[in-house]
């Protein structure tokens, strides 16, 4: 089941899914999240080059892949607000854009934090650094813009017009230290020629990943079940869930 499915089912069939599934995601979330930070930081020989701070990886890349994800989902169910007015999409939207928020402050915290031994600075007017602050402005704005009209329709067209447009910061990000001269450095694990660091370093990094995408996934599913009661709430299947709770 992924989010886009999650728009055909009924309203009352994905609150019970979300609640269902929850505690489950939040429990396989944490379980990786441990293990893999633990891994990371214990087990794991150091780079030959970076040494002990190439670590900062297991916890700065997922969150900056999961930053753009986020955004891209963001966008595409805005696109589908804006077409189709599904009242569902915006209501994963609201859900998302605080994770995806969350998400990218990390990236850049801990992004700075790894350069500050590694660049002799803790911020550098990079084009990768520069257009992952510019996603971190758009979730703010989206969220800001959100709770700042006060016509919720008008908000929520404002904000899924926003998202839309600012996918085009997406390749930007991706793609800047291929078409700029960046002190970022390249790809590390997706490349032409295969992964560049170490098989033995690659597994806490995949179980990092596995636990962002578990803990988010159960974040916006928990959110979801809060937002869905708030807003429908005179419709008969809420009633019948206070009725039979």
């Amino acid at each position: 089941m992924n989010l886009f499915a999650a728009l055909a089912l009924k309203p009352i069939t994905l609150y019970q899914l979300c609640k269902r599934t929850a505690p489950w995601l939040m429990g396989g979330g944490v379980a990786c999240l441990f293990w893999g930070m633990y891994s990371g930081l214990f087990i794991v020989p150091a780079d030959y080059q970076q040494q002990d701070a190439f670590r900062m990886i297991y916890v700065h890349v997922p969150a900056a892949f999961f930053s753009m994800g986020l955004f891209m989902v963001l966008g595409a169910l805005s696109a589908i607000y804006l077409i189709w007015k599904v009242k569902l999409a915006d209501m994963l939207c609201v859900c998302i854009a605080p994770v995806g928020a969350v998400m990218t402050a990390i990236a850049l915290i801990t992004g700075s934090i790894w350069g500050k031994p590694m660049w002799g600075t803790w911020w550098i007017w990079d084009a990768r650094l520069t257009s992952e602050l510019v996603l971190f402005f758009l979730y703010c704005a989206y969220m800001g813009l959100y709770h700042a009209l006060g016509q919720r329709k008008a908000a929520q067209k404002v904000c899924a017009i926003l998202a839309v447009v600012g996918l085009i910061d997406l390749p930007i990000i991706h793609f800047s230290v291929n078409w700029w001269f960046t002190l970022h450095q390249g790809a590390t694990f997706i490349t032409t020629t295969g992964p560049k660091i170490h098989a033995s370093m690659m597994g806490p990094f995949f179980v990092m990943m596995a636990g962002c995408l578990l803990l988010i996934s159960a974040v916006v599913a928990n959110q979801l079940r809060l937002i869905m009661l708030e807003r429908e709430y005179g419709h008969k299947w809420v009633q019948s869930l206070r009725e039979y709770s």
